[in-house]
């Protein structure tokens, strides 16, 4: 008995000897911090009352204007959150080569579609980003752009059914659904070159396969968290972040569709056609003794993954910027009004009327409006990097020690009243060139910046606007009964979405 207290009192003694240890290194770092609670550090309730954007926030208002950064703790995960908008420059820009990674959790050989673009490190994400750039060019959205199109008219048909069915409702329609169908059926076309019918069947595979991605984890919140906080560890004990459903469908999504275009020969200009080419280019450099190392060429794992992420990223993201556009919109009836115009005054000028790569560039308007929305509503709350080694602060006697995690709020950054004067409100004004020009460069991250910004942005903006446009010509938005002026946002999720969709009234015009 004496032993097995003795025991007790040694392990309780190692636990709170580790505790001290941890929670005080930020104090003996002299770096202003947050007292962090024991087990959960600084992010109580988070998940539950509160979301990533309100534990930043509460940190970023009461350490503002007193240091460049400061403490806190994820769980045992230390992390330095950035204030200083020069000190956000350093680390995505100018020493970007000490922040490279992002410290994410990648299981390549268990579950092989984690190991993307947003996970990758060092050598690997570097030569997986040179091979991916030029898919993302100017030339191959323009490329792509016909496809969207042909989305954008069916986004429109639906639209004008669900207007039909809300007429018992007074014209309300839920948006988020609507446009996460739309954005699924252009993605699942360009990535995987496949027709997914989510428009005119709401439940149809890729649809739910995507509401499982968020809907449907692998694990249960607390595990899920340790994975997020403990990448590399959950890495080494073989752990799992995809369900198997879930990777088995992509993956033989990705594997029928490339056996089958290369069997017949099928060209569609689309991003697995890059891919395709992309391995092939790889495999015949191989027999030269010439390919970058990929992992001895770009596997099909390799391909399902980039078309894996270039699906989640871009459905999710995409679509909720364009129903957090029409929120906007539906409450300020002026600049409704006033894109509304541009657009039917550019598209005069197209053959038919149709909507063109070219006019979209011509909608100047527009972009300042999207531009604004992805200001006040940043789809992503936060942007992440791991120090790679040891960091002296610029002008300070601060070390940021390797492995440290480096935080930068960028919804909390976006609504900062000294830089813009009240955030809240929805002022397309503010990307006028002057005042853009008049900021800090680093005062709009929507897609990040640097060398690890986000490769899609392009394609992104160009379905988010084909979309838009496709509903604006044929729809007014206004406020319903359901519609939140103050909107709900889900605290369970890491993108910022809300709790119970975005409801509108929808006309026809």
């Amino acid at each position: 008995m004496l032993f097995t207290f003795t025991l007790l009192g040694v392990a309780l003694a190692l636990a709170y000897n580790y505790y001290r240890n941890t929670y005080s290194y930020w104090e003996r770092k002299g770096v202003p911090n947050e007292r962090p609670l024991p087990l959960i550090g600084n992010v109580k309730g988070l998940g539950s009352k509160y979301h990533f954007r309100d534990i930043n926030q509460r940190i970023y208002d009461k350490f503002k204007g007193r240091a460049p950064l400061a403490g806190m703790f994820t769980f045992f995960k230390r992390t330095a959150l950035i204030i200083d908008l020069d000190l956000v420059k350093q680390v995505l820009i100018k020493d970007f080569n000490i922040f490279q990674d992002r410290g994410l959790f990648s299981n390549v050989k268990d579950d092989p579609l984690t190991a993307h673009l947003l996970t990758l490190e060092g050598d690997e994400w570097r030569s997986m980003r040179q091979k991916m750039t030029p898919v993302f060019t100017s030339g191959k959205m323009k490329q792509m752009s016909g496809v969207i199109v042909e989305v954008g008219h069916r986004l429109a048909d639906a639209m004008d059914k669900a207007v039909s069915a809300a007429a018992v409702d007074n014209g309300d329609v839920e948006l988020k659904d609507i446009c996460a169908r739309f954005t699924t059926d252009v993605i699942g076309t360009c990535a995987f070159g496949l027709e997914c019918h989510s428009l005119s069947d709401p439940n149809a595979e890729f649809r739910a396969k995507g509401r499982m991605i968020f809907e449907q984890p692998r694990h249960s919140p607390l595990v899920q968290f340790f994975v997020f906080t403990n990448a590399k560890l959950a890495a080494k004990l073989r752990m799992k972040l995809l369900p198997d459903e879930l990777s088995e469908f992509f993956m033989n999504a990705v594997r029928n569709t490339v056996d089958y275009r290369l069997k017949n020969d099928i060209k569609r200009n689309d991003f697995l056609d890059e891919l395709i080419q992309l391995r092939a280019e790889n495999e015949e450099a191989a027999k030269q003794g010439k390919a970058i190392d990929l992992s001895s060429g770009l596997t099909l794992e390799q391909m399902a993954a980039q078309a894996f992420v270039f699906f989640t990223a871009g459905f999710e993201t995409s679509s909720s910027t364009m129903s957090y556009c029409l929120y906007e919109l539906a409450l300020h009836p002026d600049i409704q009004r006033r894109v509304r115009e541009e657009i039917e005054a550019v598209l005069k000028t197209t053959e038919g009327g149709e909507i063109t790569y070219d006019a979209l560039v011509e909608m100047h308007y527009l972009d300042k409006v999207l531009a604004e929305t992805l200001r006040k509503h940043p789809i992503i709350p936060q942007l992440i990097r791991e120090a790679n080694q040891n960091y002296k602060l610029p002008h300070t006697d601060i070390i940021i020690d390797k492995g440290t995690t480096v935080l930068i709020p960028v919804h909390n950054i976006h609504h900062d009243p000294e830089i813009y004067p009240k955030p809240e409100l929805f002022d397309p004004s503010r990307f006028e060139a002057d005042q853009v020009k008049a900021r800090h460069p680093m005062a709009y991250l929507p897609f990040g910046d640097g060398q690890r910004n986000c490769i899609g942005l392009r394609f992104g903006k160009l379905q988010a606007k084909i979309g838009l446009v496709s509903l604006l010509r044929r729809f007014q938005f206004g406020v319903s009964k359901r519609t939140e002026i103050l909107l709900i946002l889900d605290t369970r999720g890491f993108p910022l979405a809300t709790k119970n969709g975005i409801h509108l009234k929808v006309e026809r015009i």
